[in-house]
């Protein structure tokens, strides 16, 4: 049975494996532990790990701007799929950006992710077409 805890700076190697191994997911340099670390810290308490044990089978990354919350990294051992684990991180992601007043949560998914949309879009979470995401280094 797995436990919903905290995702704290220790656990990043774990994270790093699953998020390495989970098809769909990109990385990239943002990912670094120094990132990681300043996310979890401008976002305390908010991002969370599903364990087994020691090891880490499940993640989300979870935080917000003041107006509205983003998830990241959303990530399920597959061995462990099946379980709810996904909807379990979400909920408490989503609790999370409750407590702090955010009324609206995004995640954005890459288009090809085919296990990443089927799991958004059957948990409810509509999709935003006729917006188009824009980026720039800084």
């Amino acid at each position: 049975m797995e436990t919903l805890r905290e995702l704290l700076i220790e656990d990043y190697e774990q994270c790093m494996e699953l998020w390495g191994n989970t098809e769909g997911m990109a990385l990239s340099d943002a990912d670094s532990k120094e990132s990681i670390h300043r996310y979890l810290v401008r976002n305390p308490g908010m991002s969370f790990v599903a364990t087994e044990g020691d090891r880490v089978i499940g993640t989300i990354l979870c935080g917000h701007d003041g107006r509205r919350g983003y998830i990241y990294h959303v990530a399920v051992d597959p061995a462990c799929r099946g379980r709810a684990i996904g909807q379990k991180l979400a909920k408490a992601g989503l609790d999370k950006l409750r407590e702090e007043g955010i009324a609206k949560c995004h995640i954005m998914v890459i288009e090809e992710n085919e296990i990443g949309n089927y799991f958004w879009a059957k948990s409810g979470w509509s999709r935003r077409d006729g917006i188009l995401l824009y980026s720039s280094n800084t």
